[in-house]
């Protein structure tokens, strides 16, 4: 395909590979657990493409991955996303993911009520298991209720959400106690 590239780049956690075409990022592969099955991924999702310098926009995006991974906050406001291809409910996913603080999770069940779609929990898991824009569509910070899971998507190689959540510094659902639980920490109250 004319105007589709691709690049492997270094992190904290190894070599992830992003894709992009003239529109903007297509997609983002975390590292597999060798730089060959990496870039296999990556011929695979994106057969057209061809490695070659990134432009600005994907400069933009793996600078931001690049921090984020770094255990920095990465800054994906200016990172344009190529939707071509993807159901108009996932857009809506993926625009309402890009909005969780890092450092803090949702499960399925508050993003299908903050898009106003209660019910749509099992849908909400469906487009984060299909999310192409790993990191910048911050995915790993949308779990099941409940549980802390470490499933991650087909792009997620062999990084788990556990991981990227402790590399963002987010507490796990699994680390907390009873107390936490029950006995929630109210914010200190000022001194007068």
């Amino acid at each position: 395909m004319a105007g589709r590239g691709f690049t492997v780049f270094d992190t904290g956690i190894g070599r992830c590979g992003i894709a992009w075409s003239d529109s903007g990022v297509v997609g983002v592969q975390l590292p597999e657990a060798r730089e060959i099955e990496t870039r296999r991924r990556l011929f695979q999702l994106y057969p057209g493409a061809r490695e070659t310098r990134p432009p600005l926009n994907v400069d933009i995006a793996i600078e931001g991955i690049v921090a984020l991974l770094r255990g920095q906050g990465g800054d994906f406001a200016d990172v344009t996303l190529d939707f071509e291809g993807i159901p108009a409910f996932n857009q809506r996913v993926y625009e309402f993911a890009r909005g969780i603080p890092r450092g803090e999770t949702r499960t399925y069940g508050e993003v299908a009520a903050g898009l106003r779609a209660s019910g749509a929990a099992y849908s909400v898991a469906q487009a984060i298991a299909r999310n192409p824009f790993m990191l910048i569509v911050p995915c790993h910070r949308v779990l099941e209720a409940g549980s802390y899971a470490d499933k991650i998507s087909l792009y997620g190689g062999s990084i788990s959400k556990r991981r990227l959540l402790s590399i963002e510094g987010a507490i796990s659902p699994l680390s907390k106690t009873l107390f936490d639980v029950l006995l929630p920490v109210a914010p200190p109250r000022p001194q007068n």
